[in-house]
């Protein structure tokens, strides 16, 4: 195992987003390290008003930051929402990294996406990919939007010096994930419409595409497992990857969660909708260097996933994991 450069113990941590699915899975992981968690509501503190937040910072002086907060959604809502989703992104990620700067914050992790990277880049991808090429044009907003977010903990870290990190998670899931149909990511859209096909007797359930693009997919709590282990592991410039470092095909995933979910019936395909990027599977070399590896299989984690569907542990709405 590395060296723990970092102790969270006894430390104030502050997660941004705690409500979402990455920053409640953040949450819990930190509770066996032994330090204070700190969130805040946007009742509490509205991250896109920069007042309200160097407010918040200076009363209550966090030691670490996990920068999970982001407003989140999939191919159909970047395309009908691009204004929201690059400009929410932008102004609440500087104004966070700013405020950790101004108010001597030691540690700052910002969470950001695979989709930073080109829409045909070299498959596994790797750090280095990034800004080598296009983006994939249906999510370039909130990609855009991500990469100025690592690009300024770079900056303030060389400017300032400030231990300022990035971590690039997969396509995530899990407990926490947001469930509606018109603003989910491909995994819960699966999820929900395999079991309300499976209970109203449905003979069929349509997916975008051809079914033939590869992604990759991380359990949220084997994610929130590897960002707890880079704060404490990792200090340096360039972002890691967090991946599982396997893919699979959509039509493939679909066949899997029917399976799990019970759903009997046929799955066709809309070839009128887009695939989006054609693979994404991310190179896990650096995570995996430094010690990290994820324990939670895609059948568990997707039987976890549908468990927590049923107990409604979801969010029915655009996910705004600022809130």
């Amino acid at each position: 195992m590395p060296e723990t450069i970092y102790s969270l113990a006894g430390k104030r941590v502050y997660v941004a987003g705690h409500r979402g699915m990455v920053g409640s899975a953040i949450v819990r992981r930190l509770a066996s390290e032994g330090c204070e968690i700190l969130t805040a509501t946007r009742a509490e503190v509205d991250l896109r008003r920069q007042d309200r937040v160097e407010d918040w910072m200076d009363k209550n002086r966090p030691d670490a930051v996990f920068l999970a907060a982001a407003k989140v959604g999939g191919i159909l809502a970047n395309d009908t929402y691009p204004a929201d989703f690059l400009y929410e992104n932008l102004i609440l990620e500087a104004n966070i990294i700013h405020a950790a700067h101004q108010f001597s914050v030691e540690k700052l992790m910002f969470l950001g996406s695979s989709c930073i990277y080109p829409k045909f880049a070299d498959q596994p991808i790797a750090e280095e990919s990034l800004l080598s090429g296009s983006l994939e044009p249906t999510n370039e907003w909130y990609a855009i939007a991500k990469i100025a977010g690592l690009k300024l903990c770079a900056a303030y870290r060389k400017q300032y010096g400030d231990d300022f990190i990035s971590a690039m998670p997969t396509n995530l899931y899990g407990p926490g994930d947001n469930f509606d149909l018109s603003s989910s990511h491909v995994m819960p859209a699966l999820i929900r419409k395999a079991h309300e096909a499976k209970i109203s007797g449905q003979k069929e359930i349509r997916i975008w595409g051809t079914g033939t693009p590869r992604r990759e997919f991380l359990h949220v709590d084997d994610c929130a497992d590897a960002c707890v282990h880079l704060m404490k592991t990792y200090s340096a410039e360039s972002h890691v990857n967090v991946g599982s470092g396997e893919d699979i095909a959509i039509l493939e995933l679909a066949q899997l969660v029917a399976d799990i979910v019970g759903f009997e019936g046929e799955i066709s395909r809309d070839l009128g909708k887009p695939d989006g990027t054609p693979r994404k599977l991310m190179s896990t070399d650096k995570l995996r260097s430094l010690g990290w590896s994820p324990t939670i299989g895609l059948k568990e984690g997707i039987a976890d996933a549908y468990c927590s569907f049923l107990k409604g542990h979801y969010l029915e709405r655009h996910n705004e994991a600022a809130e």
